[in-house]
């Protein structure tokens, strides 16, 4: 488990592509629970081992992933998540298209397909809509995919998918929204490379950026972008 950030009261890891948040109907080994264990092996804690889930990303996302150790911290990182811009969250996408702009603020209306599990991004509202917005700028570029960095201001079921491919770009591995090819780990080229707060107890800044996963693409815009 590659842990980015912890304290008394927070911890952050690295998700890998692939890996699920909380429990759900398919049985498989949640980040919560083993967080649980690995906390309770670790400070060789008796009994129940408390860690909250603070925010979720698709299970094929990587990146930061923040869950609380405290009920204290959890309740008001929860408040901080609900407010705007009192936790900022920043991702990068590998895309097949460049954008018309090297920079744009995205405004959508999402409606969620629960039987799809999918989320379709409209121009003009429609009924059971929710407003969407995200701001993307191009970063880097490839001889064959374009990276993009997204700020989102608010934070809808697939958003960052949904409205990148309204606007033509597909993030790579990405089926559900358009890109032709899975990726070999069933994951996308989607990865939350980092989160800003004030810590809700220390009252000090929080910097928390993870590195992307290891591969071809990943590496060579890791070596555009450091260059």
């Amino acid at each position: 488990m590659d842990i980015l950030y912890e304290d008394n009261h927070i911890i952050a890891v690295n998700k890998k592509c692939g890996e699920l948040v909380q429990g759900d109907n398919t049985g498989d080994d949640p980040l919560n629970e083993q967080l649980k264990r690995f906390l309770k092996e670790k400070y060789n804690k008796p009994g129940n081992v408390f860690c909250g889930v603070i925010h979720r990303i698709d299970r094929p996302t990587s990146g930061v992933l923040l869950f609380a150790k405290t009920s204290k911290a959890l309740t008001r990182l929860n408040k901080m998540l609900s407010e705007k811009d009192e936790i900022k969250k920043n991702y990068w996408a590998v895309v097949d298209k460049l954008p018309e702009k090297q920079s744009d603020t995205l405004n959508h209306f999402l409606v969620r397909d629960a039987k799809q599990n999918k989320s379709f991004a409209f121009d003009r509202d429609q009924e059971n809509a929710k407003p969407a917005s995200l701001t993307y700028t191009h970063i880097a570029s490839s001889d064959r995919y374009h990276l993009l960095e997204i700020e989102l201001h608010t934070g809808r079921h697939h958003q960052i998918r949904a409205q990148l491919a309204k606007i033509g770009c597909h993030i790579k591995g990405d089926l559900k929204y358009g890109f032709p090819r899975s990726n070999k780990d069933a994951g996308i080229h989607l990865h939350a490379r980092k989160v800003e707060f004030i810590h809700p107890v220390k009252k000090e800044p929080v910097l928390i950026v993870a590195p992307p996963p290891s591969d071809p693409v990943w590496d060579a815009m890791m070596d555009i972008v450091s260059a």
